[in-house]
């Protein structure tokens, strides 16, 4: 009983002082309110955006930018920081403000960092739970596209609005490229292993992927309209030489789940089985 009465002291103690927690990520936001602790998130970076709640929360800075003094504002418990923002982690520990730092740069970081957020902020159980989910919705979807033909993708991630120049793509270095895998494709720049390299037409062209997801000048993923996709995809219809665009299968897409590594991954891995396999029913 003394033993008993002692951890749940403990687990106690430990839930107090991550009462108050900062997410210094959108990746790291969309894990809290996963996790059923988004009551708790007193401030975020300006691109978090899910879910709508995250978006009227105190902002504290952007991602490769927070502002350590808006953090300290908020008075928190526990900040989330992310390797990419960790340069303040120093500053708010000689302060006594508790850090925990988690990448996720592929798919096993990212289930890592779900648990140890989890535990950070007193709810390793449901952070099992999750991470169990995630786990098993995507072995489903795997085991769905096994056997099918592996057709390439391309997704680009940047280039000049309105032109097809100045392309940024997702290489085999970045979690995209993992997420293609699992949807039963093969990424068309997965020989390259920078996670975003430029690339130009010429070398598009010369891929000849089966698909192209482009949501290259699509950042402001809440602000994009069905006449700018539809527009993004006219970009691409002028080459025909490109079976993708050929074969109606360029898509413009403009939402987070793409490129937030976090719980809705899945959704990820489930627009990319759609596009890459018409056939089946996802």
């Amino acid at each position: 009983m003394r033993l008993l009465l002692s951890l749940l002291a403990f687990a106690s103690l430990a839930l107090a002082q991550s009462g108050r927690i900062v997410s210094a990520a959108p990746s790291s936001t969309e894990v809290l309110f996963a996790l059923g602790l988004g009551e708790r998130v007193v401030g975020v970076t300006s691109y978090c955006r899910f879910p709508p709640e995250a978006r009227r929360l105190p902002k504290i800075g952007s991602y490769m930018r927070p502002n350590a003094e808006a953090i300290l504002r908020l008075k928190p418990d526990l900040v989330i920081l992310q390797t990419e923002n960790a340069q303040i982690e120093e500053r708010l520990a000689r302060v006594g403000v508790r850090t925990v730092v988690v990448k996720n740069r592929n798919l096993r970081e990212l289930l890592d960092s779900i648990l140890v957020i989890g535990r950070a902020a007193g709810a390793e159980a449901r952070a099992v739970a999750l991470t169990s989910r995630i786990e098993q919705e995507l072995d489903a979807i795997r085991r769905k596209t096994a056997g099918r033909a592996r057709r390439s993708l391309l997704f680009i991630v940047g280039r000049t609005p309105g032109r097809l120049e100045g392309l940024i793509a997702a290489g085999r270095g970045s979690h995209l490229h993992e997420l293609i895998e699992i949807a039963g494709g093969r990424n068309a720049l997965g020989d390259v292993a920078v996670p975003y390299p430029r690339i130009s037409l010429e070398t598009t062209l010369r891929l000849d992927p089966d698909v192209v997801v482009d949501m290259g000048d699509m950042g402001d993923t809440t602000a994009v309209t069905e006449s700018h996709k539809r527009a993004v995809v006219r970009l691409w219809s002028k080459w025909s030489s490109l079976q993708a665009a050929r074969k109606n299968r360029v898509y413009a897409v403009a939402s987070d789940i793409y490129v937030v590594p976090g719980p809705r991954v899945v959704e990820a891995v489930r627009a990319f089985a759609r596009m890459l396999h018409p056939e089946a029913n996802f």
